[in-house]
């Protein structure tokens, strides 16, 4: 085979790879700290969506049953296994948690995409949870996750939600999120739309405050987008 020919059996073998979606892009991984209700149900969801995941745990041997389900693209280790896995980072614990993940894993978490559904639950979380709520929980888990580019998302809805109504034929159900970096606000649009939702920007941390709990007019809405942002006074 002469060398003009060999170089264009690899162009068009080149070609059809890229155009493969195996190969067109890669997908982001992503580390979940907390592979309980919600975290284990969105990580598979993103599982499904083709992104390499680290569900983490104390005891790792407890999640082999959930990464045998889910299929080659789903790894459990520890937290700190799963912070150096993720170019994202999935938070997804009881809030009273958060500080200790923040001190022990500072320097790793330092300059991540993380994605904070963790809820303050006052009969839970105990004065913590209530210092949160009223300074405003995106606010409070930026505090104690010092250094990172958070984004407060998937904290809204019940887990049986997320698996039941993720890519439901259009329109989706939304996704409120808040962040103040907006390039770690656009992976964490890209991750919900992934994951089979439409995220609707509120705003930047402080205006978490809006679907931080029950009863906040953000929290618990079961409504496509363009409903979600009529009912939060935001532009179509």
């Amino acid at each position: 085979m002469t060398r003009s020919l060999t170089r264009r059996c690899f162009l068009v073998l080149g070609s059809a790879f890229a155009a493969s979606p195996v190969f067109a892009q890669a997908k982001r991984p992503i580390g979940i700290i907390g592979a309980g209700h919600i975290g284990g149900t969105v990580g598979a969801l993103w599982v499904k969506a083709g992104h390499p995941v680290m569900f983490s745990s104390r005891n790792p041997a407890e999640l082999k049953a959930l990464v045998a389900k889910l299929g080659p693209l789903a790894h459990a280790g520890t937290v700190a296994e799963a912070i150096r896995f993720g170019s994202a980072v999935f938070v997804a614990v009881p809030y009273a948690a958060l500080p200790q993940i923040g001190a022990d894993n500072r320097a790793a978490l330092k300059g991540k995409v993380v994605l904070d559904a963790c809820n303050a639950i006052v009969a839970r979380d105990g004065a913590m949870a209530q210092q949160a709520l009223a300074e405003g929980v995106g606010v409070a888990s930026q505090k104690y996750l010092a250094g990172t580019h958070l984004v407060r998302a998937f904290n809204t809805l019940n887990y049986r939600v997320l698996e039941a109504e993720a890519n439901r034929p259009p329109p989706r159900l939304a996704v409120p999120i808040a962040g103040d970096d907006p390039a770690a606000v656009r992976v964490a649009e890209d991750l919900v739309r992934d994951a089979g939702f439409d995220p609707v920007l509120v705003g930047g941390l402080a205006s978490a405050r809006k679907f931080q709990q029950r009863g906040d007019p953000g929290y618990g809405q079961q409504v496509d987008a363009a409903t979600l942002r009529k009912t939060l006074g935001l532009a179509p």
